[in-house]
């Protein structure tokens, strides 16, 4: 999985987020845990025009030649901070998939799933990208 810097920075309520390797990747919010749920939105939705556009994403760059960027450093060192963001594109098909779980927490997915209105498929898919999107 692509997993891209991100630049944070800001106060309480107004921060704001870039990502140097994607030239306009941009994205602000009032709370931190905002701005990173926010980052993952705005790689993605800047990858898709791309590569729409017939373009290629640019290779990422790691954490280490970022702080090495003259530009980054100076706002790190006025406090800014770095996240690591996920790049979860979707490939417009399904897939399938034979996966082996304990019988309860097969119930307990499709209780929740039932719950939601969603299928067993559904249900797994979306609890995957959460925690793909919200821990890198």
């Amino acid at each position: 999985m692509t997993r891209y810097v991100a630049l944070v920075d800001g106060k309480p309520g107004s921060y704001g987020l870039t990502v140097p390797d994607l030239p306009g990747c941009t994205s602000a919010a009032a709370t931190i845990d905002e701005i990173l749920r926010r980052a993952t939105e705005a790689v993605r939705l800047w990858a898709e025009d791309a590569l729409a556009d017939g373009e290629k994403l640019p290779k990422p760059h790691s954490m280490e030649a970022l702080r090495a960027d003259p530009e980054v450093a100076a706002a790190l060192a006025q406090g800014a901070a770095l996240a690591i963001v996920p790049l979860v594109l979707d490939a417009g098909r399904a897939a399938k998939a034979n996966v082996s779980l304990d019988a309860g927490l097969l119930a307990a997915i499709d209780e929740a799933a039932a719950a939601r209105g969603l299928t067993r498929s559904a249900f797994l898919a979306s609890a995957a990208r959460e925690k793909i999107e919200s821990e890198g």
